[in-house]
């Protein structure tokens, strides 16, 4: 019988050898992991988990995985979760972004696809209720993100209405994509869906790239899959309704006020790479993208009443027909505020320009202020860049993100992301690795998110946020403390369902029991299911390799930025605590049944059943 809540299925694509075929996980597996980000760290440690230290996350080893959880479609603000070896951290990611083609894929009747090999020529996946198919991409490869969504959900929408005239279509396709950036490898790519929603963390982009693999599209025709408890769910489902249409400023801003409010109030956003964090500039407020470029209001994903996204569009001037998003809060500051712009219009631009070449608008971002700050120090001169690289200049930071998009001259060297970037610009130099490494804000290679730590002050981000997250810089898994991001961020990663479309705990984790009928509670995901996910990702990051392997301890730690005092703003000669932040972090490790140096404990192992993974962590002992 099949689990509830799942369609009991996975596609399982081996490219290499063309083939095609359905895989089941034993009920026991889907209870302890769930789905998204817990069922893929287990699904890759089954895989490749015993030569992890070989595998290289860009070769035909790896695995790139997209899947759903039990509750994505059921409970408001479904998602999908894309994973695999990271080339950016070595680690794993559980990279979540809103998107119908989550849904598609469940009433095709499946929960995820699972990729592996390479294929020797671009081709994208077709996933149907009658299962999967290899399509030919080359004519696809090398368009843009808005041009691949134009010619697929032509394509697939004609072919499917000429298998079932008498039905036809009602609704275009959902579909994973990849642009130029993941095409050429950017580790720092990300995986694109919709037109500007992106499963940002981790570099899964470029394994889509590496695989040859344009796209995956799906089209369903079924039900979502059954529950345990049909009228339960009909009852919470209307009360996690009635919650979110209650957050009714949310609903109408989303994110997007935050490009003034957050460097404002909090001195937490990244400006000139990080090198401040506060701004007065109002140019930059709000109420100047909403009242000039919203064209429309409120944007939802299916079975969401958030409606957080809104559509932007530039309508006049040289940057006229630039359509993104708000943008919200992250592409706001990255492609804004980071970059030395306060012009919305610049902004907008940039940040439809991004999403169209496919790179991430926190990790490739992040690389392009980078560069910038390496530029306005002489590190980088002019004749390294091929045009002149200075703070608010919007062309310029337009011919950069093409160049690394390319890989072109010295976007070659920052397409391996800021960590990798700063080592090869420092043996170009003839300097030491740390002495750019000081300007390179990530942690375990992951670009952080655009929330600081030195005024204490934002609402995300504080002291060990990203130091110990396994995840590295990702804002949306940052740690408070050894509890909430267990029955948080990790819990939702694998459910999957959006972050914004979060109720109070006890009515989502009743949610969840609903669902499936498992006996899911806040603690026994504090206690068990949390902490099992959390460690396989730990191991992950410790086993690390080839190229980069990340020490105990020393790299569980901020960015070196991240110590310097603020300079400007009400919260002026604030810093991150680093005596706090070593004790925090003891703790956090005691928390979890780590040892000293962040290394799982054999009875942690033991109690979690993740005996498996006590040979490997024996000889890091």
């Amino acid at each position: 019988m099949t689990p509830r809540g799942y369609a009991g299925k996975y596609l399982n694509v081996d490219l290499t050898r063309e083939k095609i075929g359905d895989v089941t996980f034993p009920e026991e597996t889907l209870e302890q992991y769930f789905g998204g980000r817990g069922l893929g760290a287990k699904i890759l440690w089954d895989r490749i988990g015993g030569k992890w230290s070989e595998v290289d996350p860009l070769g035909p080893e790896n695995v790139f995985i997209a899947l759903t959880g039990p509750m994505t479609g059921i409970y408001p603000g479904g998602r999908i979760c894309c994973t695999g070896k990271s080339p950016v951290s070595n680690g794993t990611v559980g990279s979540t972004a809103s998107t119908e083609f989550a849904h598609e894929l469940r009433t095709a009747g499946y929960d995820g696809v699972i990729v592996s090999g390479r294929a020797d020529k671009p081709i994208y996946i077709l996933v149907t209720e009658e299962g999967g198919e290899i399509r030919d991409a080359s004519h696809l490869w090398g368009t843009m993100g808005e041009e691949t969504l134009k010619i697929l959900n032509k394509e697939v929408s004609d072919e499917l209405v000429s298998r079932d005239p008498d039905v036809g279509l009602m609704k275009e396709p959902g579909m994973i994509y990849v642009g130029p950036a993941g095409e050429n490898m950017v580790r720092n790519a990300c995986v694109m869906t919709k037109l500007c929603h992106a499963a940002g963390y981790g570099g899964y982009g470029s394994v889509m790239g590496s695989k040859n693999l344009k796209a995956i599209v799906a089209k369903g025709r079924g039900p979502l899959p059954e529950v345990y408890a049909p009228e339960a769910v009909k009852l919470l489902w209307k009360r996690a309704h009635e919650h979110l249409i209650s957050r009714d400023s949310f609903r109408r801003q989303g994110t997007g006020y935050g490009g003034w409010s957050t460097g404002n109030f909090y001195s937490s956003e990244p400006i000139r790479n990080w090198q401040e964090e506060w701004h007065d500039e109002r140019s930059f407020g709000g109420p100047m993208f909403e009242t000039r470029f919203w064209v429309k209001k409120q944007w939802s994903d299916f079975n969401c009443t958030t409606g957080c996204m809104k559509v932007s569009c530039v309508k006049t001037g040289p940057w006229k027909g630039a359509i993104t998003d708000n943008p919200d809060y992250e592409l706001q500051s990255y492609c804004g505020t980071n970059f030395g712009i306060y012009d919305p219009e610049a902004n907008i631009h940039l940040s439809a320009l991004i999403d169209n070449l496919g790179h991430s608008g926190i990790g490739g971002a992040n690389t392009m202020g980078y560069a910038a700050e390496l530029y306005q120090r002489g590190i980088l001169t002019e004749k390294d860049v091929g045009f002149k690289l200075e703070w608010g200049d919007t062309e310029a930071f337009d011919r950069l993100a093409r160049v690394i998009a390319y890989r072109e001259g010295v976007g070659d060297v920052l397409a391996e992301g800021t960590y990798r970037a700063a080592l090869k610009i420092a043996e170009m130099k003839g300097l030491k690795p740390e002495e750019l490494l000081r300007y390179a804000v990530h942690v375990k290679g992951i670009e952080v998110g655009a929330h600081g730590t030195r005024s204490d002050e934002d609402f995300l981000a504080h002291d060990i946020g990203y130091a110990v997250n396994v995840q590295g810089g990702d804002h949306t898994s940052v740690v408070r403390d050894g509890y909430h991001e267990l029955s948080g961020s990790v819990f939702t990663d694998s459910a999957v369902i959006c972050n914004f479309a979060r109720t109070p705990q006890e009515l989502m984790f009743d949610f969840a029991k609903a669902v499936t009928g498992y006996p899911i509670t806040v603690e026994s995901w504090r206690r068990l299911n949390g902490p099992r996910i959390v460690t396989l990702q730990k191991a992950f990051l410790l086993l690390g390799g080839p190229d980069v392997t990340w020490e105990p301890v020393r790299d569980d730690e901020n960015p070196p930025r991240f110590y310097e005092p603020l300079p400007s703003g009400p919260f002026k000669g604030r810093t991150t605590d680093r005596e706090l932040v070593r004790r925090r972090r003891l703790v956090y490790f005691e928390t979890l049944g780590w040892d000293e140096r962040g290394i799982p404990k054999k009875e942690t192992l033991e109690k979690l059943d993740l005996g498996f993974l006590e040979k490997s962590m024996f000889r890091l002992r």
